[in-house]
């Protein structure tokens, strides 16, 4: 039996101006393409609607849709089930045509949905209405809204699972192309090209925390490409450490320097991005065995950081490089070095870092990197014998791990399970213990985002 009025999906698709069956589809397949990307399986990425289950859909003829339609269409909306999208509206629920669309108290139920995703969700609709309420395509409040989101956005980084934080990361970058494409007074057009650039940087370092390097670099690439049109050089600045820090994973250390040199060459009025190109190449020259040059990079950042001038260009978060990951940097250096000396000189730094880290406030932990910090430690307890020291630090990492999975850190996990097997110790009980955990955590670890394209 078909509903008294319109079905929720057709005030949707209305409210949001795909009411046109290409239009939707268009939509439903963009969608089906990125569901495919984040969650899987990648078959998704094919799924296409017809335009007789369109009309279907709109008029109510379709209570409960196939498996992938009903994930697509989910996801599209996010927070309402499919069989409440494709039931029919309430009288609250029908948008007049000068407002949005009222609160929808009985489609969603934060309990069960998410109430961080409900919130989020509502406040992101009042901020698009406002848009639209400006005079032209882009105004202040677009700005200001903009640069409030990739804000938060950048400052919960560090802190939040990487996966899912993607796909918010990108639906914003996307609308930042979106109003790039439109017209804007020009003075607006640079803010702009910023907020897209510094988007496409936290993507790239989001591609390169799930081991997508090849993604991560393209991202770079375009990140870099809006630092040029907008001639900031904070950006610039930022971007090829980030390309540096990415060669340097790679294996390419000597990329890694000439990655760093070229971006020495966009000093910012402030911030702290030439003090992480000086502590990546002090790493990349410490993989080269170039020890002379290493300890003059690590001794180059140590006179930037002195010279600090208060105030950054960029928004700060996972954009800013505070003395805590100074000093892991450092520790890495030394290890890459070797010999008693840098090992008690990586072992120190590696533990005031931790201890820096460690002094945030659990929602601000810069987790990733302190799991970083925590291997560096380890190491070097590794390789004075500390076989049950290295394992506080690995069991901690294990933990956050859990919770917050990264490349760079599993990677590091696995350098330190070989390591451990040839130690002189390793037939001991606590080594052999530590390992089975290793196993045990590696094997039950998926990966976030399965594989295919992450851009």
């Amino acid at each position: 039996m078909e509903p008294s009025g319109p079905t929720l999906f057709q005030t949707l698709i209305d409210q949001r101006g795909w009411q046109d069956y290409q239009v939707f589809q268009r939509r439903y397949e963009q969608a089906a393409k990125q569901l495919a990307e984040l969650e899987g399986p990648p078959s998704i990425a094919t799924a296409t609607i017809e335009k007789r289950q369109f009309f279907r859909y709109a008029h109510g003829e379709v209570r409960t849709p196939q498996t992938v339609a009903r994930r697509v269409l989910e996801f599209m909306f996010p927070g309402i089930p499919a069989a409440r999208l494709l039931g029919p509206a309430e009288s609250g629920q029908r948008p007049s045509p000068n407002r949005p669309a009222a609160d929808d108290r009985d489609a969603v139920d934060p309990s069960e949905y998410g109430l961080e995703d409900v919130v989020m969700a509502a406040a992101n609709e009042s901020a698009q209405f406002a848009a639209r309420a400006e005079s032209s395509n882009v105004g202040p409040h677009t700005l200001e809204q903009l640069e409030a989101d990739i804000r938060r956005l950048v400052i919960t980084y560090p802190n939040r699972p990487v996966g899912p934080l993607f796909r918010e990361v990108r639906a914003l970058r996307d609308r930042a192309f979106e109003l790039l494409e439109g017209r804007q007074p020009p003075r607006y057009t640079s803010d702009l090209y910023v907020g897209a650039g510094v988007l496409c940087g936290v993507l790239a370092n989001a591609s390169f925390d799930l081991g997508r390097y090849d993604a991560a670099e393209t991202q770079a690439r375009t990140a870099f490409l809006f630092g040029e049109l907008a001639g900031h050089n904070g950006l610039r600045s930022w971007v090829r450490g980030l390309q540096a820090v990415i060669a340097y994973w790679d294996g390419r250390p000597a990329d890694a320097v000439r990655l760093a040199d070229s971006g020495s060459g966009f000093t910012p009025e402030s911030g702290t991005a030439q003090i992480r190109l000086e502590s990546v190449k002090a790493r990349a020259y410490g993989q080269l065995n170039r020890g002379g040059d290493a300890l003059a990079a690590l001794g180059a950042a140590d006179r930037l950081r002195e010279r600090l001038v208060e105030g950054d260009e960029l928004p700060g978060g996972m954009m800013a490089f505070p003395v805590e990951k100074q000093l892991f940097y450092s520790s890495s250096t030394h290890l890459w070095l070797a010999g008693g000396q840098h090992l008690s000189a990586a072992e120190a730094r590696a533990a005031e870092a931790v201890d820096m880290f460690q002094s945030a406030p659990p929602e601000q932990q810069r987790l990733g990197e302190m799991s970083l910090a925590r291997m560096d430690l380890a190491m070097a307890r590794l390789g004075r014998g500390d076989i049950d020291g290295a394992g506080i630090q690995i069991h901690a990492v294990l933990e956050v791990s859990a919770r917050r999975r990264t490349e760079s850190v599993d990677r590091r996990i696995g350098h330190f399970s070989r390591r451990l097997a040839l130690h002189p110790g390793a037939g001991s009980p606590a080594a052999i213990g530590l390992r089975e955990v290793i196993i045990a955590h590696q094997d039950r670890m998926p990966a976030q985002l399965p594989p295919g394209g992450s851009q």
